[in-house]
């Protein structure tokens, strides 16, 4: 399914913040999952939100993903909650579709205010983005397909 121990991916970027072989802040963080800055900020508020075992990208994901995803959602609401961001109608929080992954690590971006995100962030990052799918729609695919389309 795509997925393994963060300790196998060593060339991985996220596995190696999760193997604390970086100096990334780590914003908040379970035993599953852990939620740092974006390094390339979309928006003023701009967290990752990954989860510790290494699974390649959303496409790999099957139904029973379906409670680390809600999971995932959970810690980026939480992340934009503690830094005093109220208003959840101006929030954008999904996945890249592969082949527009960064980092082939699953990751949730969550942003705000959505905005205010510049032509360039919209384009990555939007309603309309090609390239991103929100996290209620993937959510939505994966109860109803069992897969991520």
């Amino acid at each position: 399914m795509g997925t393994q121990d963060a300790s196998g991916s060593e060339d991985c970027p996220f596995c190696q913040i999760v193997n604390s072989q970086t100096d990334t802040e780590i914003l908040l963080s379970d035993d599953e999952l852990i939620c740092f800055r974006d390094v390339k900020p979309g928006a003023t508020h701009h967290y990752l939100v990954i989860p510790r075992r290494h699974i390649a990208n959303c496409r790999t994901l099957q139904g029973d993903n379906i409670p680390l995803v809600e999971r995932m959602e959970e810690m980026g609401r939480n992340i934009l909650e503690k830094n005093k961001v109220n208003n959840f109608d101006d929030v954008r929080m999904g996945f890249h579709l592969p082949p527009f992954s960064s980092v082939p690590h699953l990751h949730l971006h969550a942003l705000a205010p959505a905005s205010k995100m510049n032509f360039r962030s919209q384009l990555c990052y939007g309603p309309q983005s090609c390239w991103f799918i929100a996290v209620d729609k993937m959510l939505s695919q994966l109860r109803t397909h069992g897969k991520v389309k």
